[in-house]
This record gives structure tokens, sequence and C-alpha cells, in this order.
């Protein structure tokens, strides 16, 4: 039986206003985000280097969102508390996870993991960098890290290298110093920075390896002296020591970073979202004067680098703690 025109036309129509509201639904609910508050979950305590970049940034973040940005810290068990959390929230773009070069060290160092650290997370941007140095005592003999190195080559198991906790960067930094620049040294490892800091001003270690920032006003005091960063860059506020590259220690590059990660599976477009207006708020220039003074040089990056970035340092670092035969954990 044939239809009337009028009824052809209406099913058309019909049909035509089913595929435009399938079509125009998923836009409207990625063009409704955000639509609550933004939380970030920070896997260290109140008051860190890493809480502190996260809460800078979600200042001027909560600014560009129009919604409230929330620190939640749930620190303990390497970050594998925090990283499970947000693994398993809903992948809408309102949980972040604030990613560090510790994240990139926890899935070389655990055995097994509640989550994988690739598969389960989608990098958004890094947030920045901040400086491990390499010190030594004030009166030290070793004036430059080339005459470091060519004394521990000299004398075989004679340099002891503090550092913090084993299996922290920093205890692979050095370990990572000392096959890069092919020596034979006692690593040793000290229960926190305060204790590293007592030990290298004593004189118990000849050299330590260790973030910058807390060992700042050592340096500036003039109680250790500052041989090379192990970034790829001269540290922002130590312009005049060099990196460790430059100072003849070829391979030996070791940043510290923060970035903000979402669930896998959400959205591309919330994923770019997020990553413009973390781009914008790191180019303020009150967001990154208060970066600066932490030490911190501000750097946003796409998705794929930060990507990149985590899967370059899980290489990196599960390769030190295979050398170094540290146990997994």
């Amino acid at each position: 039986m044939n239809r009337q025109p009028s009824t052809i036309r209406r099913t058309l129509l019909g049909a035509a206003l089913s595929l435009a509201a399938l079509a125009v639904g998923p836009v409207h609910a990625q063009a409704a985000f955000p639509s609550k508050n933004v939380r970030i979950v920070v896997p260290f305590a109140a008051g860190g280097v890493g809480d502190l970049t996260a809460r800078i940034v979600a200042q001027k973040l909560a600014e560009l969102l129009g919604q409230s940005v929330v620190i939640e810290n749930r620190p303990g068990a390497g970050g594998v508390v925090a990283a499970d959390s947000v693994a398993r929230a809903e992948p809408d773009g309102h949980t972040l996870f604030l990613m560090s070069n510790g994240t990139a060290v926890t899935a070389g160092l655990f055995k097994s993991l509640p989550f994988d650290t690739v598969k389960d997370f989608t990098p958004v941007s890094t947030l920045g960098y901040f400086d491990i140095a390499v010190v030594v005592p004030a009166n030290s003999p070793h004036k430059t890290l080339g005459e470091l190195v060519a004394f521990g080559k000299a004398n075989p198991g004679k340099l002891n290298v503090g550092s913090i906790n084993i299996g922290s960067t920093q205890n692979l930094a050095a370990e990572l110093f000392k096959s890069t620049a092919g020596i034979d040294a006692q690593v040793v490892p000290f229960n926190g920075t305060p204790a590293l800091i007592g030990a290298i001003r004593g004189q118990q270690v000849d050299v330590a390896v260790e973030i910058l920032a807390p060992m700042l006003t050592q340096i500036q005091g003039g109680a250790v002296r500052a041989l090379a960063v192990t970034g790829e860059k001269r540290s922002i506020v130590l312009p005049d020591v060099p990196t460790a590259v430059e100072a003849g220690v070829k391979d030996f590059v070791a940043s510290s970073w923060n970035a903000l990660a979402v669930p896998s599976k959400t959205p591309r477009p919330v994923v770019d979202r997020l990553q413009r207006d973390i781009a914008t708020a790191l180019a303020d220039p009150g967001v990154r004067e208060k970066l600066r003074g932490l030490n911190i040089d501000a750097r946003s990056s796409t998705p794929e680098q930060t990507a990149a970035l985590l899967a370059s340092d899980i290489r990196r670092w599960s390769g030190v703690i295979e050398r170094a035969n540290i146990q997994k954990q």
C-alpha cells in the first residue's frame, strides 16, 4: 500500500530529528563540562612541593573552568592509593590525578599494582619540572663534578653517595649517577631530607643527591656546594651551576616533574579542554612567579608528549632498579 506524500515527509522529518538528537547528545554532554567541582587527587601530604604546585595551578584553573577545583591529599604506598582512586573514578574529567616521576618509579618498583599505569590513565599535561642537585660539603676537595668522578674512578669503593629512602627518585638518581659516571661507590640511604642534610653537612657522606628546593638554603648559606643539577637545562635559581651532562657525565639526566592525568576513558574533547586551560594557567605571570619561588620551571605539554614522558621514565627507572638490584615490593 502506497503512503501519502505527507506521511512520507513526516516519517523522514522524524528520522532526521532523531539523528540530529543523537548527534547533538554527546556534543551537549561535552559542552556541559565542567558541570560540578573538579577534584585533583594528590599522592603527597599537604605542604610539599607537589601539593603546593597543585594548589597554585588549581586556583587559576578554577577561574578558567568556572568551577571550584578542590585538592584531595591521599598520601601513602608510593602514590598507589591516590592513583587507584582516580583510575576507578568516573571518566568525565572531574577527577584528576597529580602524576609525577614518582608514578613512573612506582611502576617499576612494585611487583603488581591494582591498575595499569599506562593503560588506565590519560596524561593531560605537565605542570612543571624541578631540579635534583649533586652537592658536596662546603670544604670538599672536589670543586667540580668532573673532579669527583675522577676521584671515584681512581678510588673504587671509597665514595659514599647520600640519598633519601631506597626506591625514592633521589635514591634512584644516585644509582643512575653511579652507572652513568662509571664509578664504584656506595649509595647510603637516609630516612628523609633533614637526616640527609645533617649527613652532608657533617661530612658523613662525600656527596648527596637530593631535590634542589630543600637544599637551596644550605647552598645559598654556604653549608654545602652544588656541583651540578641533573635536569636537561640549568636551574632557574642557580644559573651558574652546570648540568651533569655539561659537567661531563653523559646521560645523567634525572629531572623530577609533575603532571595532571585523568581516567583513560575520559572523552578527548574534555581532555583537550583541560589541556588548554592548564596551558593558559601555566602561562599566567602570577602562577609562573609562584612556581618559580618553589624552584619549579612551569611547562605545559600535549597529552601525547606527557604520555611519552611517562613511558620514557618508566623504562629509565625500571632499568635503574634492575641494575641496582633493588628488591621489588
